[in-house]
Parts: C-alpha cells; sequence; structure tokens
C-alpha cells in the first residue's frame, strides 16, 4: 500500500516541504502554548480553579 501512496506523492512538485512546514506548525504551535501556560498569573490560575467550588447564585433559591 505504501508504494501506491509514495508513487502519487512523487509526481507533485515541491512535495518535500510539506514535512518541513508540518513539523515548523507543530514545533510553533507547543512551543507557544508553553509560553502561555509558564507566563500565566498564579493568582488567575487560583481563580480559575475555586470556580467549581463557588455557589452558583438564583439557580436554586429553595435550599
Amino acid at each position: 500500500m505504501l508504494k501506491f501512496v509514495k508513487h502519487n506523492l512523487e509526481t507533485i512538485s515541491g512535495v518535500e516541504v510539506y514535512p518541513i512546514i508540518s513539523l515548523l506548525i507543530f514545533f510553533i504551535f507547543f512551543v507557544a502554548l508553553y509560553t502561555w501556560v509558564y507566563t500565566y498569573k498564579k493568582d488567575k490560575i487560583n481563580e480559575m480553579s475555586l470556580l467549581p467550588f463557588e455557589k452558583e447564585e438564583g439557580v436554586n433559591q429553595n435550599n
């Protein structure tokens, strides 16, 4: 099966650049994601972690 795919890919001019582009997109995405998470403010993370424990107002007033 690989020879069918390989033959079709060989007929496309400039196909060797696509794996490089996909690797760069993958690498840049995860480096940016790591940078965003690493520089996120600690107090904002703590605030967001407490959201599930906050009581919802106006949803169930009988209790």
